[in-house]
């Protein structure tokens, strides 16, 4: 099902998909893939928590960092997914600042575990910017003034990050062995499976969007975290993106 665009503004009024019941969504949004991590994010960091949203499960919670308020919400897997949840956000509850975490699968050898990706762009192998009716083929990025502070926030800490082009793929088990190593070729420093249509999304409605992400595997090496190490090692990515808010 479709809708017609609206304009970006805030409502109290229920989408289809988020119910707030009531309760405030930030300007600023956390997007994990998985509403369980949603709910460890906002247990772990947050002050004063209420949940905004169980539609589906998809849990999505209004807190404070350091006395700002903040929301995090899960957005499920792959574009399709992400793509009608940011828009709801965006254009229903007039959300400014998207910025997707998760973990990703690295593609250049100089990559290891644990370090961290900010996405500048996100190149895609699906069909959802073909919407847009564009006459070419358009490269979505990321806001420059979030990528710009996530950075600086990164090496104040002592982060080892990677800055560039990433790849949403609607792929997970892919029939092409080559595939990868033909987005290698081109710079792609790593493969996951949304932020192309989050860009995409706030670039049309003209808010700012970010992903960062946790080298969890290395597509050529082929070395690989445990879930509890994962755990462990999102949280440095988390502690860079809630001071963006």
């Amino acid at each position: 099902m479709s809708s017609t665009p609206t304009e970006v503004g805030s409502t109290s009024t229920p989408t289809p998909h988020i119910d707030p019941k009531g309760v405030e969504i930030a300007e600023t949004i956390l997007l994990p893939g998985d509403p369980l991590r949603a709910k460890f994010i906002a247990e772990t960091y947050l002050d004063d928590v209420r949940c905004f949203n169980e539609v589906r499960n998809m849990l999505g919670f209004t807190g404070t960092y350091r006395g700002r308020p903040v929301s995090v919400m899960g957005t499920g897997m792959g574009i399709p997914s992400i793509s009608l949840y940011s828009y709801e956000l965006i254009h229903h509850f007039g959300v400014k600042n998207l910025i997707r975490v998760g973990t990703c699968g690295a593609m250049q050898e100089n990559m290891e575990l644990y370090d961290v990706v900010i996405a500048q762009g996100a190149s895609t192998d699906s069909n959802y910017l073909q919407q847009f009716n564009l006459p070419g083929n358009w490269a979505p990025l990321s806001s420059y003034r979030l990528l710009e502070q996530a950075k600086r926030v990164a090496d104040e800490r002592g982060q080892r990050t990677h800055v560039g082009n990433v790849l949403s793929s609607d792929v997970f088990y892919g029939a092409d062995p080559d595939a990868m190593g033909k987005w290698a070729r081109m710079g792609i420093l790593a493969v996951e499976m949304e932020s192309a249509g989050l860009f995409a999304n706030a670039a049309a409605a003209g808010v700012d969007a970010l992903a960062l992400f946790t080298v969890s595997d290395h597509i050529v090496t082929n070395a690989k975290t445990t879930p509890e190490e994962r755990q462990k090692a999102f949280t440095g990515m988390i502690e860079i993106a809630l001071e963006l808010a």
